[in-house]
């Protein structure tokens, strides 16, 4: 739509007194703005504005920063009122405007102060820089048009400075700070630039001006209120060393733990908000009042304090990036957050329109007629009745969320029924109560609860965490009580909340969010080895919010995209990099034993869940533990990992080793020794234990020559062993191999050099001797007991060697036998091809089904080791019959 300056310009100064004024007065910016109006007035204008290398003085420097700003207020203002800007122009521009003017003022201060030298650091000899510190809205980029600025200034080192009037650099800072104040925001005929504001510095305005980077890690790390980590979240570097503030201010802000304490704090600072509103009657407030902007900016922000150390992405500024992320990341329903997206977009634009008025920092609504008549039509209401509808309605949708996202599930709420049981448990007797709970032992409950009171660990807890702690015990009576195990699943939850008794966050995420409680009495109740990995991976507790989550089908591309992204996050930070492995590795684990046992998986389908997700693992370990070796001579190692036995069969269970191999096909002079040190490396990050946990435990005794064989193999090395001089139970180990992760060409190798040694032509008795002597040396340490599924004749290994027999001693004329498919499959297969009996080999594949979900259930659900049943010694007489259908033999027990 084609610009009309005159009516845009003339439309604009009808709803802003200010404008009117000022073009009133200056004629001349008049006709610059009718010339230039089709345009945003951004960074590259303001410096041709003027010839600011010229402006070597604060008397020469003030009045054109005064004129520059007149020069983007008339053009914001026009365009904005004229709908040819957004908002992402307002801010910016205003944003942009404020970070020139403290550039140049800096440069001219300096410049001003140069008789006393340059600041030198004592440390490292160089010329100190001012860290100009933008907090608020200027820290996120999106200012408004009449605000303050909020600054602190930093700067690096102490020392002095070298010119001929010494001053320590304290002494020089605190100079220049003041000078950049004043040329910015000392009033003059022409105004002002902006208004500076510098309470947020440390100690606020009983604090020093200016403060070195020690000086301030020191307050931040003894001192530092959970409202400036709120406040910190949007500090920007304007000038100077932002790496070293980024670095120094993110271990305060951000925690690497998620920190649901975070509610707790955000709920006072705006509970303190609420009542000076309320005290100086600013419910007309669009700023501070109910549905304000500051509340869609606590509903963003909460989220950064509790997931930005974990989710480096929420480490924003923006506020409407942030919510942007919250949705896709969500934490937040897309829909809750388009209506918080609107109304902030609405207010913020409400904000600028009052003060166009008459450029005065306010955010409340005007009072008089003529200007709502004004505000009303600028905001494209018919009047002002019809624009309160639409103000309304927006803050209603952000009090609605607001109150989601904040309102304290027990805030006003009377103590829970049971509490006075915990709170007089050394005092009174509740076994009765305990028993009509539904209790079996109630004894027993009251000893555990009364050894819980008196631990050290539950009297030296800080009152805050006691507090919450305490007002958990009688909702999780509750919910255990109503479980089919209620004393056993009591217990494990007791343990859980004393092991996280002194994590505040922890505590805080069962308070804040009670319908947890539910699914976590589930499932302590349903698994003893379930509710131990929860206890020893608290952090897991975050999925438990969400069952959308929770239950969701994984999505492979999909995690494997956030997991690549969460690591390149970590930089160089290899530690970071374990732990962020580690998290995905226990989340993804977590997730889906939590729809096992909610029925939504198949043994077989599991473990093919559970496989992938180990793929993923290794193939991100790989390639970032690659990055850390040094002297690396490729961005991307010719190196690969093959997996064997469970992990090459694709029937991992919760808590399998991973038997895998190392390749690698490089000419590189130095490659032996570089992927040595891959391999070490590797195994390193795979099996270390950090403060995350545990990953992946490995065996790399399949590996040519075994445990004495070197780490990884060449892939001419590899076939050449496998050809000539593998032995045949090392064949049988090929048999359920596959290529898992790294590089896909030696992957292709590999599977053909395993084709091609499968597909041997071998001697049949011999191969016959070799395959059931080497099941008969298990005796020695695994007796063929009944009571042992795995282990018993007729079990899962005499299944797996009769697979792996038929394998050898057929693949040669029907390759088929080759496909890694599983010995379900297998044995399909064969009976197909007539190599066994049909009926023995479906009912060999449904006792394996059955072997599997029975070591399943001993692993998941505490199915109790009992005496064989008649069904399942009538599965091991049928394998026992297909064995000695296939080796001709009889089948030995010792």
């Amino acid at each position: 739509m084609p610009v009309n300056p005159p009516d845009t310009i003339d439309c604009a100064r009808r709803f802003s007194f200010y404008l009117d004024r000022l073009l009133t007065t200056r004629p001349a910016l008049a006709e610059q703005l009718a010339a230039e109006l089709d345009q945003p007035l951004r960074r590259a204008q303001m410096e041709r504005f003027a010839d600011w290398a010229k402006a070597d003085s604060p008397d020469a420097l003030i009045p054109l920063l005064r004129q520059l700003r007149q020069a983007v207020m008339a053009r914001l203002i026009s365009r904005d009122l004229g709908g040819l800007a957004d908002l992402d122009e307002v801010v910016g521009t205003i944003s942009e405007l404020a970070d020139f003017a403290i550039e140049q003022a800096l440069r001219v201060g300096r410049s001003h102060l140069a008789h006393y030298g340059e600041p030198i650091g004592d440390e490292s000899g160089e010329v100190q820089e001012l860290i100009v510190i933008a907090m608020g809205k200027l820290g996120g980029f999106e200012l408004n048009v009449s605000s303050d600025i909020d600054l602190i200034f930093i700067y690096p080192e102490s020392g002095e400075t070298n010119g001929s009037r010494k001053l320590s650099n304290h002494e020089y800072f605190n100079k220049l700070g003041k000078e950049i104040i004043r040329i910015i925001s000392e009033p003059t005929g022409d105004g002002l630039v902006f208004r500076v504001d510098m309470r947020l510095r440390p100690y606020g305005d009983s604090g020093p001006l200016v403060m070195g980077f020690a000086a301030l890690e020191n307050y931040l790390i003894t001192q530092g209120r959970e409202w400036e980590r709120y406040a910190w979240i949007k500090a920007r570097a304007v000038t100077g060393d932002a790496d070293g503030l980024a670095q120094l201010a993110r271990p305060f802000v951000y925690r690497k733990y998620l920190d649901y304490g975070a509610y707790g704090a955000m709920r006072e600072l705006h509970s303190q908000i609420r009542r000076e509103v309320a005290r100086r009657d600013m419910a007309d407030n669009i700023k501070l009042g109910p549905g304000g902007i500051r509340e869609v900016e606590f509903i963003a922000q909460v989220f950064q304090l509790i997931r930005g150390g974990r989710e480096k992405r929420l480490q924003l500024k923006s506020t409407r990036e942030t919510l942007a992320l919250i949705a896709e990341l969500r934490l937040l329903e897309p829909e809750a957050v388009q209506e918080l997206t609107e109304a902030y977009a609405f207010l913020r634009n409400l904000e600028h329109r009052l003060q166009y008025l008459d450029d005065q920092q306010t955010q409340t609504l005007p009072g008089d007629s003529a200007s709502q008549a004004k505000i009303a039509e600028s905001m494209g209401f018919a009047d002002w009745a019809a624009f309160l509808d639409g103000l309304n309605r927006h803050r209603r949708h952000v009090t609605r969320h607001f109150e989601q996202v904040f309102l304290l599930p027990t805030e006003g709420a009377a103590d829970h029924p049971l509490t006075p049981l915990w709170r007089d448990i050394l005092d009174v007797e509740p076994t009765e109560a305990l028993a009509e709970l539904g209790f079996s032992d109630p004894q027993g409950v009251v000893r555990q609860l009364r050894g819980l009171a008196k631990g050290s660990r539950y009297q030296q807890l800080p009152v805050g965490n006691r507090k919450k702690f305490d007002t958990l015990i009688g909702p999780l009576i509750e919910v255990a009580a109503n479980t089919p195990n209620p004393d056993a699943t009591l217990s494990r939850i007791l343990s859980l909340l004393e092991a996280i008794s002194r994590r505040s966050a922890y505590l805080a995420l069962l308070s804040e969010y009670p319908q947890t409680l539910h699914r976590l009495a589930s499932i302590y109740s349903a698994s003893s080895w379930v509710s131990g990995y929860l206890t020893h991976h608290p952090i897991l507790l975050d999925e438990l919010l969400d069952a959308r989550v929770l239950y969701a089908t994984p999505d492979w591309p999909q995690l494997t995209a956030e997991l690549e992204q969460q690591l390149a996050n970590c930089d160089r930070d290899i530690e970071a990099k374990m732990d962020v492995l580690r998290h995905f590795q226990h989340a993804q684990t977590f997730r889906l034993v939590s729809q096992d046992l909610a029925g939504m998986w198949t043994v077989e389908a599991l473990s093919d869940e559970l496989s992938q997700l180990a793929d993923i693992v290794l193939d991100a370990a790989l390639r970032h533990a690659w990055l850390d070796v040094p002297g690396r001579h490729r961005d991307v190692p010719k190196f690969a990992i093959a997996g064997y036995g469970r992990l090459g069969g694709k029937e991992l269970g919760y808590a399998s080793d991973l038997d895998i191999i190392f390749l690698y096909d490089d000419d590189h002079p130095d490659a032996p020794e570089l992927y040595a040190r891959l391999a070490r490396r590797l195994s390193t990050w795979l099996t270390s234990a950090t403060a995350a946990g545990g990953l992946y435990e490995i065996d790399l005794r399949l590996r040519p020559n075994g445990s004495s064989g070197l780490l990884v193999s060449t892939v001419a090395a590899f076939e050449n062993y496998q050809r000539k001089e593998a032995w045949i139970w090392e064949h049988q180990a090929l048999t359920r191999a596959r290529f898992v992760a790294g590089d896909a060409t030696i992957g292709e190798a590999f599977e053909r050099i395993r084709h091609e040694v499968l597909t041997q032509q071998r001697d049949q008795a011999l191969l016959r001797d070799e395959v059931t002597g080497m099941r008969e040396k298990m005796f020695e340490t695994h007796p063929p007991l009944d009571e042992d599924v795995k282990y018993a004749r007729g079990g899962v290994v005499d299944v797996e060697f009769i697979v792996q027999y038929l394998i050898l001693e057929h693949a040669h004329r029907l390759p088929e036998l080759t496909a890694n498919s599983g010995n379900i499959a297998l044995l399909a297969v064969a009976a197909e091809a007539g190599l066994i009996d049909p009926k023995l080999a479906d009912g060999a594949r449904e006792a394996y089904r059955h072997y599997r979900r029975l070591q399943h259930m001993v692993r998941l659900r505490d199915a109790p080791l009992t005496e064989p049943s008649d069904g399942l010694i009538a599965h091991y007489e049928l394998v026992r019959t297909l064995w000695q259908q296939v080796f001709g033999q009889e089948v030995r027990y010792a």
